[in-house]
């Protein structure tokens, strides 16, 4: 049985009751054992949490992330002990050099162009257009086939006059949600996998607490860039409820938490040089 996404959109109250989730809201009163939840998502600011039940969901690896007044997720609950190898991988993860982050860095940069590719030719696109970028990445991908097919990948998606802009018109809002869960997820699978989100392999900067996810979180965007084309093709403009179930159905059911955290595993054996080959999952 898949894990369940809880999503509160209005004030309730949660604590913990015989190991499960206890939901009161609207005078009615709901019980959801902990096991069945891979993610509680926490939109609205009058949601009330208990540190016990907190504390438990922790435990349990389940993902609690919490949204801004806008309504995007804004934080999360991060497990400081999820992994009995962490010590070993984070010494890895340090220890690792320049040499072999730019091997790192291509392999991702690979994975990115090639899930594009494979989604353009999935809505009926010649993939061909993007080849000539992920079979010429060079470590580090010094020259920038990841921006320059990029490039390329926006106007054949959505037409020759968008641009990819956090602050741009529809569907840009709502690449920004679903890049936002999907940082998200990253992020707790990372501490899963017993690494630091802070230690990136390609991003860095002193203001970004998450660069290791900002990097292992690329070849995934295609996974929402399918369900956001679809929505927009809809003619749908608003990061509104059903959008938002619509976005996290990506992490039901192509790039789930599971295969995330596989990604983030191997990076970890790479760390430690039990593996060289990072895993992705291919958009089908």
């Amino acid at each position: 049985m898949p894990k369940q996404t809880i999503v509160l959109i209005s004030p309730a109250e949660l604590s913990l009751e015989s190991n499960q989730i206890k939901i009161v809201q609207d005078e009615q009163e709901y019980l959801r054992p902990i096991e069945d939840v891979r993610c509680l998502l926490i939109d609205n600011h009058s949601v009330h949490l208990t540190v016990p039940l907190l504390n438990k969901l922790s435990e349990s690896n389940v993902a609690v992330v919490f949204c801004n007044e806008r309504h995007l997720p804004i934080s999360m609950l991060m497990d400081l002990a999820s992994n009995g190898m962490q010590s070993k991988y984070i010494r890895g993860q340090i220890d690792c050099q320049q040499p072999q982050k730019k091997r790192i860095w291509k392999q991702i940069v690979e994975h990115k162009i090639k899930n594009q590719s494979q989604l353009l030719e999935k809505l009926g696109y010649d993939r061909n257009v993007l080849k000539p970028y992920y079979v010429n990445v060079k470590a580090g991908d010094t020259s920038n086939r990841e921006g320059a097919a990029a490039k390329v990948y926006w106007k054949k998606l959505f037409g020759k006059d968008f641009i990819r802009d956090r602050f741009g018109d529809a569907p840009n809002n709502f690449l920004n949600y679903g890049y936002t869960l999907l940082r998200s997820f990253t992020s707790r699978a990372i501490m899963d996998a017993g690494l630091l989100p802070l230690i990136g392999v390609f991003h860095r900067n002193y203001y970004n607490s998450f660069p290791l996810a900002d990097d292992l979180m690329e070849p995934y965007r295609p996974f929402v860039d399918e369900k956001v084309f679809e929505l927009f093709q809809s003619d749908k403009n608003e990061v509104d409820k059903s959008v938002k179930q619509s976005i996290l159905q990506v992490f039901y059911e192509t790039a789930t938490y599971e295969e995330i955290v596989s990604t983030a595993r191997t990076l970890a054996d790479i760390y430690v040089g039990d593996g060289e080959i990072l895993y992705y999952p291919k958009l089908m």
